[in-house]
């Protein structure tokens, strides 16, 4: 007996795209940047993830084409190992293992067995080096690498911060490498050994900030791009001389330029920055710029392709946009838009199954899980974000979905001491669209912040029995109800009221959630659980123990739904019967998330204590947790959500029996995505991921897919029809194309002539005919000798001996008719001799 797998903890999505420059292949075809712990790569045409390269312990934090080639990759981890991969098969072919933590990577064609790495000192607290690591050729996957030398002391950690000169010949010494930090810029040149060091003024004038940011070589000539904190850009020139140097400024950025990067030739320079603009200066000019506007968000890393035709920007709303060379925007890659607080939580679109949660200001982004991609972005707020710090503009905080995902509830609202401005809005899901249209914008639906909400869950007769519940600190709770619209002006036959307002002894309500089968309302008032009547809105019973504010509260599912469970601030989780109205049991257990699982009794529970979170997944009819992971990951959970499978997953062991209607996915603070898996990676991998394979002849979309389905499918049949197909295939070769073949060209006829024979015996038959019919024309068409007669009789025997097994098959081919054959016979016979004569 297999004893079943472990379930690990797995990164599933959200990974930062803009952790490290990212690549374009030789080819331009395709895009690899670092994605947390993994490699990405993505196809430049179809904007599809190819690969997901794992095997890093740790965030990746450089990727290399290697120099002598390119279809292999490097990549660097603070796991402090760099691994070198044939990322066209996603296959890592050597580990080597460096020690310290690796912070950027560069690699140069001039140093065959080596790559530049950024490491700590040791022995010294934020201090850098950028050293040399020998990569040892030796036999085996996994080598050690720990021959260093050191070529620059004191650089800074952030990959943007160290450029290489140019590596042709020149007068002045050749290749070097440049390093900029704070207020100071270092050159060393390789082949003299000689260190220039530069500074600018560190006092902040007028004009702003001198601090360098970013630095990128020229190309060609021994030229040096810097970007500063003032939004300026100094052009280096005769840096090999110390006091002789001298510098030109371009300035339109009015805050920080992020990056820089030369096109192939170096006669353009692109820039960056916090204004969501890419700038092109042409032949290093003040005057000569173009600019690509609205991004979308700022500019993190610029990077270009090797033969100039495309860049592309990673910003630090996880977005990759690819651009072509004439400053037009081409294709665009989302990853999951990380906002400072996810107010809204994670919440599971019913129609899609994506994760939907806060995205850009005043957005909701729905994104897919299984392509770690956004699907699409809503404006819920629907005005203009102004990018400046200090302001109090409004948010999105709440959102609900219907059970069959047909209406949407969020709730927008501006912080304000005095007057909070709060907006109820309601959304009709339109099939034609395909989108969400607005139906309903209630005004300050409570007189302070909404807490919670929630629509009754019944899937039967949605429209007559759907019911919106809010819970406010006006210390009252809220029944909204669809009603028909009067107004003959009115563009919806429907919109949303207040039905009803209930409270508890003017408690503020913080939490409110319905039973399955939407037949009870419970909602918390601080410490008070109160349950109510959804049909009378009767107060049926009051839970208030033990002491604390309640967090979290859920009603059981199935068989458990007589329970009633929650969560306190005071570190207790309780279960009350509903049919006792009496405590079953409680734990002691500080729970931050409590999910249920909407298929099936499990309840998960994350609770946070010793800076350790924890695991627990529970029925309540049993006070036993069924499932227990200690140290769930290094960060704090703050979120969780289960997300209903496809189709229902075969587990093996009766422990994780919970996960086999649906997976749990869980947000930390730093906006990774987790979830629990027993699969690898290669076996996580979908199908269609494992057919996104990269072909060069077939280009890998949709269409492509279902072409490729069809012809393995055909490929099968063919090799299953064995040798029977293969044997009637070489029986039925056309004997006009037979006589193309062995006739001499010097005496075949005009091709005016031939083409419709040749056309002709190409041709397939609409119907198959029967070898009756076929002997019946055979004989009207032949000729009265006695040698016709006789091919006659052989060819109706070998068509009687075909039919059986090809017209099953549909692929008999048509024969030349006699009197086509004897056409063809008798022009072979002709005396072409006086030909010779000319």
């Amino acid at each position: 007996m297999v004893a079943p797998a472990a379930l690990r903890v797995v990164r599933c999505g959200g990974s930062t795209l803009h952790g490290a420059r990212a690549v374009f292949s030789a080819d331009s075809k395709y895009l690899l940047c670092a994605s947390g712990d993994f490699v990405k790569m993505y196809s430049v045409a179809t904007e599809e993830t190819l690969r997901l390269m794992g095997g890093h312990a740790d965030l990746v934090t450089g990727v290399q084409l290697n120099p002598h080639n390119h279809m292999q990759l490097y990549s660097s981890s603070l796991d402090g190992s760099i691994k070198l991969w044939d990322f066209m098969d996603g296959i890592p072919i050597k580990t080597f293992t460096v020690g310290s933590k690796l912070l950027a990577l560069y690699a140069l064609a001039s140093s065959e067995d080596s790559v530049f790495v950024v490491i700590p000192k040791s022995g010294e607290r934020d201090t850098f080096q950028l050293v040399s690591v020998k990569l040892t050729k030796a036999a085996g996957q996994d080598l050690e690498a720990r021959e260093l030398s050191v070529v620059l002391d004191g650089v800074d950690a952030s990959p943007k911060c160290i450029a290489f000169g140019r590596e042709v010949y020149s007068p002045f010494g050749g290749e070097y490498v440049a390093s900029v930090k704070e207020v100071n810029l270092q050159v060393y040149f390789f082949k003299q050994k000689q260190l220039n060091r530069f500074s600018v003024s560190a006092v902040k004038t007028k004009s702003g900030n001198n601090r360098f940011t970013c630095i990128a070589c020229h190309p060609t000539e021994d030229c040096i791009a810097t970007g500063h904190a003032d939004g300026k850009i100094r052009l280096w020139r005769n840096f090999h001389h110390k006091k002789e140097y001298t510098f030109s400024t371009l300035h339109w950025h009015h805050d920080t330029v992020m990056d820089l990067a030369f096109s192939m030739e170096g006669t353009n320079l692109l820039s960056g920055g916090v204004e969501s603009v890419l700038v092109l200066w042409h032949n290093e000019s003040d005057c000569e710029r173009d600019f690509l506007p609205r991004l979308g968000s700022a500019i993190e890393y610029i990077s270009m392709s090797s033969d100039g035709t495309l860049c592309c920007t990673l910003h630090t709303d996880n977005r990759i946009t690819i651009i072509n060379s004439n400053l037009r925007f081409s294709k665009s890659i989302q990853g999951l838009i990380k906002s400072t607080d996810v107010k809204t939580g994670l919440v599971v679109d019913p129609r899609t199954k994506a994760l939907v949660l806060n995205g850009e200001p005043g957005h909701l982004q729905f994104y897919c899980l299984q392509s770690d991609q956004q699907l699409f972005s809503l404006d819920i707020v629907q005005r203009q974000y102004i990018h400046q710090a200090g302001l109090n503009q409004a948010d999105l905080v709440k959102v609900a979905f219907s059970a069959q995902g047909k209406w949407l509830a969020t709730v927008e609202e501006r912080e304000e001491v005095t007057d909070p401005e709060l907006q109820l809005k309601l959304w009709f899901y339109d099939e034609e669209t395909q989108s969400f249209k607005l139906n309903t914008r209630i005004n300050m639906p409570h007189e302070d912040h909404i807490t919670d909400m929630c629509f009754r869950d019944m899937d039967e007769l949605e429209d007559d029995s759907l019911i919106l519940v809010t819970a406010g600190r006006d210390c009252v709770f809220k029944v909204w109800v669809m009603v028909e619209d009067t107004d003959p002006e009115a563009q919806q036959s429907v919109s949303w009221s207040c039905d009803f307002v209930g409270s508890y002894h003017n408690y503020q309500a913080t939490n409110c959630c319905f039973s399955e089968d939407g037949s009870l309302l419970a909602v918390s008032f601080e410490e008070t659980v109160t349950v109510w009547d959804s049909v009378t809105w009767d107060l049926k019973c009051t839970f208030c123990h033990p002491p604390g504010k309640i967090r979290n509260i859920c009603f059981g599912r199935l068989t458990c739904s007589k329970y009633l469970i929650g969560a306190t601030d005071y570190g207790f989780l309780c279960c009350w019967n509903l049919l006792s109205c009496a405590l079953e049991w409680s734990a002691h257990l500080n729970i931050l998330v409590l999910q249920p699982d909407p298929l099936s009794e499990y309840i998960a529970a994350v609770s946070w204590l010793s800076k350790e979170s924890s695991l627990f997944v529970f029925k309540p009819n049993e006070p036993r947790p069924i499932y227990i992971q200690r140290n769930l990951c290094k960060e704090k959970i703050q979120l969780a959500a289960f997300v209903p499978r496809d189709e229902p997953e075969m587990i093996g062991s009766e422990k994780y029996l919970w996960l086999r209607r649906s997976q749990l996915f869980f947000l930390t603070d730093t906006q990774e995505l987790m979830t629990l898996s027993t699969k690898s990676l290669e076996e996580r991998l979908t199908p269609s991921s494992k057919q996104l394979a990269v072909e060069e002849s077939l280009p890998v979309t949709p269409f492509s897919l279902l072409l490729g389905k069809h012809r393995r499918q055909q490929s099968q049949e063919d090799i299953d029809l064995g040798k029977l197909v293969v044997r009637n295939k070489h029986e039925q070769d056309s004997p006009a194309v037979k006589e193309l073949l062995h006739t001499p060209a010097h005496v075949l006829p005009s091709a005016s002539f031939l083409c419709p024979i040749f056309i002709n015996s190409l041709l397939i038959s609409k119907e198959n005919k029967s070898a009756e019919e076929v002997a019946d024309e055979v004989e009207m068409e032949s000729e009265k000798t006695e040698d016709d007669s006789d091919e006659e009789r052989d060819v109706t025997e070998m068509e009687q001996e075909d039919t059986s097994p090809m017209e099953l098959l549909g692929e008999i081919t048509c024969k030349l008719s006699k009197s086509q054959e004897r056409e063809l016979r008798k022009i072979r016979k002709m005396d072409y001799s006086w030909i010779s004569a000319f």
